[in-house]
């Protein structure tokens, strides 16, 4: 039975929000909330004890009540099962970064650290009663166990540290997240600092009032402590260390189960371009595979099938890996990625299987987002502009270097300013040259009105620039502009820090041409007939001529504008 189109959506939002590593998130989050309200609780010790039991009141009104005894629990023990689940499914740690191995080792080292705490003031809050307020808690740390005064602020850093580092995994994905980071780093540093600052005043507060036998006598007949609490609290965390050590136990019984199932195995060859070749154990992603070999293969969330940068187009061996989840493919689905594309870190190979990753990498978080089309390699039909000044060489031998660097740069400023304002794209600065594309997001008809735009825009900038500069300049600056629309190819093409999204193909080369062309018609700017014919504007007072150019069998039709600023402004 063929299930509705609607109730199939649905079904598939339900099945991407009880992911694991989703459900593993939110749980997270849930906790972190929780910490992040533990420490600000201490921090009010900065003003008082009684401070802090009036905080502590309103913070145990909304974690102990159902919902929130539900919530919390439940995020507890969703969280470490589904974390405990995830490391028994890796299969190797040794690929792993080294702030991946540093979360893993603060996670399993919280539980036996903050055990004892938990005891002593939830649990035994619930079995007899105990009213677990700040003064009991001070008392219990500072003045009876200072040990555990240490332990458990050990165990609070660590588990904060913990989360910090977990939501930084998370968040360094959003667009937000990079203007955001100083403010919530300052944060994320200071509210322990300060948290521990009021535990600590608190403390004393509490060691001074304990020097008073009449208080210590009313604290004691309020609490009315169970005479076996302490012992029974003992002995729980015992139990408690007893099960941590089975499930580390399970953990190590993990890694030599991977193992022996895979070295039976035969490898797996893994080919890369420029006849690279790596041989991978079964059960290593190909970006595993990748980093063992010494592979440069860009991977910004880690490896965790979140950011897309390390995807990779299957040319061999589609059938030899194994399908992709959910997750996955919406992360592919997220950037546009076209059919044959996988996530190398969620492509776990059977066989032998050839590979091409698409990102350098350098690759950043940005390339991470939804990203369009053309930047994987598209043909498409834009406006290509060049543009140059004019006997700049012979400035640039008059001048101080200074004055050279300062010059340009105003002009590649003025340049820049009117050709994105106009909606064209910046490919490159080329010496005293700019390259710019109009139409990668519009049509043949709005890339050409908009180049047409720039340029008259440009020639009033430069206009500007000479007016300014007056005083600095031997004559005017004069540019060359040339403009020719084409069907080239569109990609980010480059290497490392070098890479940027340009455009070849014949119609370039013929845009450079034309670029050259006004110094002999002592004009400012050329276009080509094709651009004045999908502008469609009224050019019949512009002078029109056809000309051979190098490379071209067939003669192009050409207008010549003296001044650009004469150009009227085409509607969009």
């Amino acid at each position: 039975m063929k299930l509705p189109e609607g109730l199939k959506r649905r079904t598939a939002s339900l099945r991407m929000a009880l992911r694991p590593d989703r459900l593993r998130l939110i749980s997270g989050l849930v906790l972190m909330i929780f910490l992040a309200g533990h420490l600000i609780n201490h921090t009010l010790g900065l003003i008082s004890l009684n401070a802090m039991e009036a905080g502590r009141d309103i913070f145990l009104g909304l974690w102990r009540s159902a919902p929130g005894t539900i919530l919390l629990l439940g995020a507890i023990i969703l969280h470490i099962a589904l974390v405990f689940y995830k490391l028994l499914q890796n299969r190797s740690y040794r690929r792993l970064a080294g702030k991946d191995i540093l979360q893993i080792i603060l996670g399993l080292s919280i539980p036996p650290l903050v055990i004892l705490h938990i005891i002593g003031t939830r649990v035994a809050h619930e079995i007899y009663g105990v009213e677990d307020s700040y003064s009991y808690v001070l008392f219990s740390l500072w003045v009876a166990t200072p040990i555990q005064a240490l332990l458990q602020s050990l165990g609070l850093m660590i588990a904060w540290l913990h989360g910090c580092m977990g939501v930084h995994f998370w968040l360094r994905l959003k667009p937000w997240y990079e203007r955001a980071f100083p403010t919530l780093y300052s944060l994320a540093l200071i509210l322990p600092i300060v948290s521990l600052s009021g535990f600590i005043s608190g403390a004393k507060e509490v060691e001074q009032l304990n020097a008073d036998a009449a208080w210590r006598a009313a604290f004691f007949a309020r609490l009315d402590l169970p005479p076996d609490l302490v012992g029974w609290a003992y002995s729980t965390r015992d139990i408690g260390f007893q099960v941590m050590l089975a499930a580390l136990g399970l953990l190590i019984l993990s890694r030599i189960y991977w193992t022996i199932r895979y070295r039976r195995r035969k490898v797996n060859a893994i080919t890369y371009p420029d006849d690279k070749t790596v041989l991978a154990t079964p059960g290593l992603s190909v970006l595993e595979a990748s980093q063992l070999g010494g592979i440069l293969h860009a991977s910004v969330c880690g490896g965790r099938g979140r950011c897309s940068t390390c995807r990779v187009r299957i040319i061999d061996g589609w059938d030899k890996l194994n399908p992709p989840s959910d997750k996955e493919t919406a992360v592919l689905r997220r950037v546009g990625a076209p059919e044959g594309t996988r996530l190398a870190c969620q492509s776990i190979p059977t066989g032998d299987v050839s590979v091409i990753p698409l990102l350098p990498a350098t690759a950043t978080v940005r390339q991470a987002f939804n990203q369009p089309g053309y930047l994987q390699g598209q043909e498409k039909e834009v406006v290509i502009l060049f543009a140059d000044l004019r006997s700049f060489t012979k400035f640039s031998e008059q001048k101080l270097p200074y004055d050279v660097v300062f010059v340009i740069n105003q002009y590649f400023r003025h340049m820049g300013e009117a050709i994105e304002a106009n909606g064209g794209h910046l490919d490159k600065f080329i010496g005293d040259g700019v390259m710019a594309l109009f139409g990668l997001e519009d049509d043949s008809q709005t890339a050409s009105r908009k180049a047409i735009n720039a340029a008259r825009a440009m020639s009033e900038e430069l206009e500007i620039m000479n007016r300014n500069l007056a005083s600095d300049l031997p004559s005017p600056l004069k540019i060359g502009i040339g403009l020719h629309l084409g069907q080239v190819i569109i990609g980010q093409m480059g290497y490392g820090t070098a890479t940027s999204i340009t455009a070849i193909g014949d119609p370039v080369n013929t845009a450079s041409r034309l670029e050259a062309m006004p110094k002999e018609y002592e004009s400012q700017l050329i276009f080509s007939q094709r651009v004045a014919d999908q502008a469609a504007g009224d050019f019949s007072i512009l002078r029109h001529e056809s000309v051979e150019i190098r490379g071209r069998v067939e003669p192009l039709g050409i207008y010549i504008v003296k001044d650009a600023r004469d150009l009227p402004l085409l509607e969009l």
